[in-house]
């Protein structure tokens, strides 16, 4: 039996209070008829006996205490889904914004999710390629992994996102079955566009998913945008047997929302006004990143969010650091040293990095040669804090070299240009380029075996790699020069003869 329940008893922001409702449930999508005949939705946020509290999609305007009828759906929110999908731009309650029309939906399914029995989680192992080295290399990305992007506020995170969406790819006979799902929250307009023209100038916009909620739009939906962003993302991996990354920019943004909206219900707030349900909120999200036995995709998830004043103590990223499996830290200092991506490498990690790389998944000399280039990295660190105490001309021979290693690898590794994708080969045969630049004694986290099959002893192989490289380009060049010149005789020459056909 459908019930309509005529009147409200109060209005407060975005939520509307009803008293005496039978059988509502947590979470419950309701319709919301005014008096003047438009419709509007809504969902059930707080369960008080027979009293709820229903938070309004489209704001509370116009809402009248008596004539206002609310009639319950049964169901949660639900989002339209179909293989279809991809290639497709949503907002960030899920509806099409791109101008093709509605999805014919073959399936819908709660945007809260399912949570995955433990017991059927697959240990997530072999990695997605990036062609980034810093990440590549050192802070591997693995299937099924949750690996958040630490950044600050007005750094080139927007920009990493892009190249990690447009680079990112599975390597072998599983290639072609990858997919991402990219959700921007509360962004600008012209940050939106940036991501829309950026995917539709590679081409790769047929394999991406993405929902995009502006800071014009209502709180409410921010809170959507990344559940229905993950919902997408399961239906590729669990119903379809894809391999799905999701990239979310910004889950600050997205906790703010939920700040703001537990303000609203009158919740007690805990540390820096955030709701002391923030970790398994958080959690709600992040969890649902996986394999699941029996099932062929997989969900692989790389949130990026801002630390306000750049502090990683913050709420936000310190949660998020609990919940995930490693980090991946900006530095500020690095972008302003023109250094892109500033990726930090020394509090930079994959947890599960050391069961997806090595021979069968990347290379058999991987995993010693990311520990000895964040050892020896470390040490750079030290002489460069000795040499701001004791000057770097009072400095030993060794750590001489180790100052000049480290000017070398952030400038040659860390250091990559924003269209630069690098194979997981290149990024390997770089770090022992820049390895061999130190004594092979310096090496002591490498087997004797692998420093004899990789340690190049020729002290010039970064300088005649960068001439090769040069080299490239200026050939690249020539021929592209040569190929214009071509181009524009052959059109002169036909100018020429279209005037002497016309004289004749």
């Amino acid at each position: 039996m459908i019930l309509d329940y005529v009147g409200v008893k109060e209005i407060k922001g975005s939520l509307i209070t009803l008293d005496n409702v039978d059988n509502a449930s947590y979470e419950e999508m309701v319709d919301i008829r005014l008096a003047n005949g438009t419709k509007r939705q809504g969902r059930i946020v707080k369960i008080e006996g027979k009293r709820i509290v229903i938070q309004v999609f489209e704001g509370t305007s116009s809402i009248s205490l008596s004539n206002t009828k609310t009639r319950l759906t049964g169901h949660p929110m639900e989002l339209s889904l179909a293989p279809e999908i991809l290639g497709r731009v949503f907002n960030g309650a899920g509806n099409p914004v791109d101008g093709l029309g509605k999805v014919f939906s073959k399936k819908k399914m709660d945007i809260n999710g399912v949570p995955i029995n433990p017991v059927s989680r697959i240990y997530p192992k072999n990695y997605i390629n990036t062609g980034i080295s810093t990440i590549d290399v050192l802070a591997t990305l693995i299937r099924g992994q949750k690996l958040p992007i630490f950044s600050c506020s007005g750094m080139k995170h927007n920009e990493l996102a892009v190249q990690i969406a447009k680079q990112a790819k599975i390597l072998g006979a599983e290639g072609d079955n990858f997919a991402i799902v990219f959700a921007a929250i509360g962004v600008k307009n012209d940050v939106a566009e940036f991501f829309r023209r950026k995917f539709d100038e590679s081409g790769m916009l047929q394999r991406v998913v993405m929902f995009l909620n502006l800071s014009s739009d209502s709180v409410i939906e921010r809170i959507l945008t990344p559940r229905c962003a993950l919902t997408a993302a399961e239906y590729l991996a669990f119903e379809l047997g894809m391999h799905t990354l999701v990239i979310m920019t910004d889950i600050t943004s997205y906790a703010e929302a939920v700040r703001e909206f537990s303000s609203s219900k009158g919740e007690i707030p805990g540390r820096k006004g955030y709701p002391g349900y923030l970790y398994s909120d958080l959690a709600s999200l992040y969890e649902r990143a996986g394999m699941v036995e029996g099932r062929k995709g997989s969900v692989t998830q790389i949130p990026i969010l801002t630390m306000p004043n750049d502090d990683i103590t913050h709420p936000v990223p310190d949660l998020t650091g609990y919940i995930t499996e490693g980090q991946i830290v900006l530095d500020r200092n690095l972008e302003k040293m023109g250094f892109y991506p500033p990726v930090s490498v020394l509090p930079s990690l994959s947890r599960l990095m050391k069961d997806g790389i090595g021979e069968g998944y990347t290379r058999k000399d991987h995993a010693s040669l990311a520990n000895q280039l964040f050892a020896s990295y470390a040490k750079v660190m030290d002489a460069r804090a000795l040499a701001s105490v004791i000057g770097e001309d009072d400095l030993s021979g060794t750590d001489k070299q180790y100052i000049k290693f480290g000017k070398l690898f952030e400038k040659k590794f860390v250091n990559q240009g924003f269209n630069e994708n690098r194979s997981i080969e290149e990024s390997l045969d770089l770090g022992w380029k820049l390895l061999s630049t130190l004594p092979k004694k310096e090496l002591d986290r490498i087997d004797d075996a692998t420093l004899k099959a990789h340690y190049i002893d020729d002290k010039n192989v970064l300088e005649k790699s960068e001439l090769e490289k040069n080299k490239d380009d200026i050939w690249g060049n020539a021929n592209i020069l040569e190929d214009d010149m071509e181009d524009d005789m052959e059109d002169d020459i036909n100018s020429v003869e279209e005037k002497d056909f016309k004289v004749d």
